[in-house]
């Protein structure tokens, strides 16, 4: 499916040879994760195939029969563990395996959903793990396929027919390497039909699929527009509180995800409500809409890329008051504000309420990222007033 080299199988690949805990790889459906992880992996077992879930259900000596660990070998074996929160007593399944056989294999357990969201009883795995969320492609990935010494790397330009492709088909591994637009219309419309139908009724409680499935057209209309509950409620015809607890169920299973309001240290702060983006850009009309999703997806994929890396506690946000001053973005690094961004698709005019929001936070940088402007060789981190910079620039530092 995918012959592009992943930023992922390095970070993967260098925790493995360094550390004993398993590695939980959680993400969207088909960004990668089985590809990316079963090439790591020297004996991979998926829950979805029936003769890899008789082994599984046998219990942990059966999988270590199986993975060969009874055996000699030159070093720890590398298991895969596909979709296995699937099972319902996943989790001490793997307490009771890890606690028998971590000297003698290194665990990769993957899933299309947030696998802490889907605990079901059993003791803590606590210090038994690490989480690495893995995202569609980014542009620095696409430039730089090896994970960086820190959160920052020089500017470096992309290729423009990766550029073309990464606007107009996403990056989704399989629509981004085929770049044909029926195959990518077809590609998304059985994506939400698998999410829609499949996930949500194999991962949830939630019965009215129908109510929910309008509840994902409606937000599917309105990446980067702030939540109003109440009008959600009336439209899909539910309470407000079960809105609340359906679009938590949407960004568990990352369909989309919420950006919410930074209000430490901001005078006359404004409290609103989150911002939803989806997590795939490419099917957005709106121009603005798009331009503001696809720094939202590449920034968020930056700062939980970073988090789990270790290089520290990093936070995706917003800023608005009650002047209705707002920044689109603002990163926030172990706790302190670090640079802001405001996502435009054309607007070379700089945003006052950058320069606003700098002095107010006392943030470090600033930038105005234009989507259609041409790359710039240019350290945009070396700034510390606001300024306007290439989306290409930009992001081609980060993640």
């Amino acid at each position: 499916m995918n012959n592009r080299a992943r930023l992922y199988r390095r970070i993967l690949s260098d925790h493995l040879s360094a550390h004993r805990q398993m590695a939980f790889v959680s993400g969207p459906r088909q960004v990668g994760k089985t590809t990316t992880c079963s090439d790591l992996s020297e004996v991979y077992l998926d829950w979805d195939n029936e003769d890899h879930r008789e082994i599984i259900l046998k219990g942990p000596v059966s999988v270590a029969t199986y993975a060969g660990l009874d055996q000699v070998s030159s070093g720890p074996i590398i298991l895969a563990l596909d979709e296995l929160h699937k099972y319902h007593r996943w989790k001490s399944f793997l307490k009771g395996f890890f606690d028998t056989y971590e000297a003698r294999v290194r665990i990769i357990v993957t899933g299309s959903s947030r696998l802490e969201v889907y605990r079901r009883g059993g003791d803590s795995l606590m210090g038994r793990y690490f989480s690495f969320r893995m995202h569609p492609f980014s542009l620095a990935e696409l430039i730089r396929p090896e994970p960086s010494e820190g959160p920052v790397s020089p500017p470096a330009p992309i290729q423009t027919e990766d550029w073309n492709a990464l606007l107009v088909h996403g990056g989704y591994p399989e629509p981004f390497v085929t770049r044909d637009p029926r195959f990518s219309r077809r590609w998304q419309r059985s994506r939400m039909t698998q999410l829609f139908r499949e996930d949500v009724r194999d991962l949830t409680r939630v019965q009215q699929i129908d109510q929910l499935a309008m509840l994902g057209r409606l937000l599917a209309q309105r990446s980067g527009q702030q939540l109003v509950y109440s009008s959600l409620a009336r439209a899909v015809r539910v309470s407000e509180n079960t809105i609340r607890s359906w679009i938590a169920t949407l960004a568990s299973l990352h369909f989309g995800f919420l950006v919410r309001p930074w209000y430490k240290n901001v005078s006359r702060s404004l409290r609103k409500e989150p911002k939803w983006f989806l997590r795939d850009w490419s099917g957005i009309e709106d121009v603005g809409g798009r331009a503001e999703t696809l720094c939202a997806c590449h920034l968020l994929k930056a700062v939980e890329g970073w988090t789990d890396q270790g290089l520290g506690e990093f936070e995706l946000f917003y800023v608005r008051d009650k002047q209705k001053r707002e920044v689109d973005f603002l990163v926030v690094r172990d706790g302190q504000p670090w640079f802001l961004v405001e996502a435009k698709h054309s607007n070379t005019r700089l945003s006052p309420s950058l320069a606003y929001f700098r002095d107010q936070l006392d943030c470090p940088h600033a930038f105005q990222v234009v989507v259609t402007a041409d790359y710039v060789d240019s350290d945009v981190f070396s700034y510390e007033r606001p300024v306007v910079t290439p989306f290409r620039t930009l992001f081609s530092q980060l993640l």
